[in-house]
């Protein structure tokens, strides 16, 4: 498993995440390729079945990236997200995917180290962890329509 690089879904709110990624990218400061970035309005909108039908159709892991918790420009959105993944977490033990595949972070707009420092942690994580036990199944799905 050497060559295996995560598939990774990055939930952005428009606000905080987002920003951290292009700023990321535009700096040049390097993350892991197999990053996909979904940009929402807040992270408080992404439903556990976002994150389900993520890891359903192969993903091998979900970052939820948002404001600073006392900072979210919807106020309670961030705790929402934080929440709904305290949720999943047990949920994803109990189904055998561990835990380890959902991760949420806070940060800041300007805060692009961290961001691809953050990227560049999950996908070792999920390294370690292998790759989606759902994935093989994925691969005989179509997509979502």
């Amino acid at each position: 498993m050497a060559d295996f690089e995560p598939s990774i879904i990055a939930f952005t709110c428009q606000w905080c995440g987002y920003p951290s990624a292009i700023l990321a990218g535009v700096n040049r400061i390097e993350y892991p390729a197999g990053v996909n970035i979904v940009r929402v309005m807040c992270t408080g909108m992404i439903e556990p079945s976002y994150i389900m039908r993520a890891l359903e159709y192969g993903a091998d892991g979900i970052v939820i990236v948002g404001c600073q918790m006392e900072n979210c420009h919807y106020t309670v959105g961030n705790k929402r997200a934080q929440e709904r993944a305290e949720i999943l977490w047990p949920l994803l033990d109990m189904m055998g995917l561990g835990a380890g595949r959902l991760r949420t972070e806070w940060i800041n707009a300007s805060e692009r180290v961290k961001f691809a420092r953050a990227m560049r942690e999950f996908s070792e994580r999920l390294k370690a962890l292998g790759p989606n036990p759902m994935g093989a199944a994925a691969a005989d799905k179509e997509g979502p329509r």
